[in-house]
């Protein structure tokens, strides 16, 4: 009995032996497996930095040599889209020759996007406007800087407001002198039709806003044969002498036409008679005046005949897209201020001085 139990204790010991040897041999195999996994993931991280390497150095030789459109070409991505505003100023300016009755007042000149878009390069292009006026402020501080006037006409309902609350209503309203024009006073009466408008001109630094203007003279006074004619047809060389002289004094002029279609402004009149919170603007006059509407736009082809200057030129907007008509008005605002070239003035104390004052304090 001894040997057998012998016998059998030494034949467990062997299968014992037999089964850990194989429990080994996979283990061996998986730790394998496990490198190589490893040694591919370590190859392949270190091929995808060279291509990537490979790929800002080809980026980087493009950008010293080409332009946009080829680095997008070779590099199999889009380009960059075209801007929004194609030369503005350019297709909306009064050149001559110009016929209102042939513009379209549901285009958009030289806009390339739809209502959403617009919106949101109006968004955009405040910080710009914010900037620019500013920097137009601080150049007037002294008293011999320029200044800028935007003058905005337009019949009934063309959506002058509507630029005043949208496009001037991003600006610091220090730096704004507004007047809006309306029937003269008995004391305006007694003076010369310019008197009242010299007297609301921008002074160095300001932006100056007019709601109408100085053409109501030709306009209203002309359609309703309010001075004779003789007198109003004077009014046109006046007021293009009173622009030069503006000039002179450095106020850049920049004249608005908001041109809507009758049956645009029949729709946007129906809209107030239609709602409570829209009555304060309605006018039974405005009914009337849309009788005249013929006489009108003649009326507003002779200002555009006769005061669309070189040195200040109209500019017609088509209007009955309000969202096209501030985007545009915004745009030529930015496109005149732009043109200043303004920079921060220099200061006129000594910098350094005035940081160690007031470091004692």
């Amino acid at each position: 009995m001894g040997k057998d139990s012998k016998a059998k204790k030494k034949a467990k010991r062997a299968d014992q032996d037999q089964q850990g040897t194989g429990d080994g041999a996979v283990v061996s195999k998986a730790e394998e497996a496990a490198a190589k996994v490893r040694a591919r993931v370590k190859s392949a991280k270190k091929l995808a930095k060279a291509r990537k390497a490979e790929r800002a150095a080809a980026e980087a030789a493009l950008a010293a040599s080409s332009t946009v459109e080829d680095i997008a070409k070779q590099l199999g991505i889009p380009a960059a889209p075209p801007p929004p505003f194609e030369d503005l100023g350019s297709q909306l300016r009064v050149e001559r020759g110009f016929v209102l009755a042939d513009l379209d007042p549901r285009s958009t000149p030289g806009y390339s996007g739809d209502k959403r878009s617009a919106e949101l390069d109006l968004e955009a292009g405040r910080a710009e406007l914010s900037d620019l006026q500013e920097r137009l402020f601080a150049n007037g501080k002294d008293g011999e800087g320029p200044s800028v006037l935007l003058i905005v006409q337009g019949m009934d309902t063309s959506g002058k407001g509507g630029i005043m609350r949208h496009v001037v209503g991003a600006t610091d309203p220090g730096g704004v002198k507004y007047t809006a024009f309306k029937v003269p006073t008995a004391e305006e009466r007694a003076h010369d039709f310019l008197w009242r408008i010299e007297r609301a001109l921008p002074d160095p630094g300001q932006l100056g806003v007019f709601d109408r203007s100085q053409y109501e003279d030709v306009l209203v006074v002309r359609v309703h044969d309010l001075v004779p004619q003789a007198e109003w047809s004077k009014r046109y060389a006046q007021i293009n002498a009173f622009e030069r002289a503006a000039a002179r004094k450095g106020i850049v002029v920049v004249k608005v036409l908001l041109q809507i279609s009758s049956d645009e402004q029949r729709a946007r009149l129906g809209e107030r008679l239609d709602r409570p919170d829209k009555f304060y603007k309605f006018n039974p006059g405005d009914i009337d005046e849309r009788a005249r509407w013929s006489d009108y736009q003649e009326a507003y082809q002779a200002v555009l005949d006769k005061t669309s200057t070189k040195g200040a030129p109209w500019y017609v907007v088509p209007a009955d897209r309000k969202w096209y008509a501030r985007l545009a008005v915004q745009q030529l605002l930015l496109e005149h201020l732009r043109d200043l070239d303004l920079q921060w003035p220099e200061a006129t104390f000594d910098v350094e001085v005035e940081k160690e004052r007031l470091a004692e304090t």
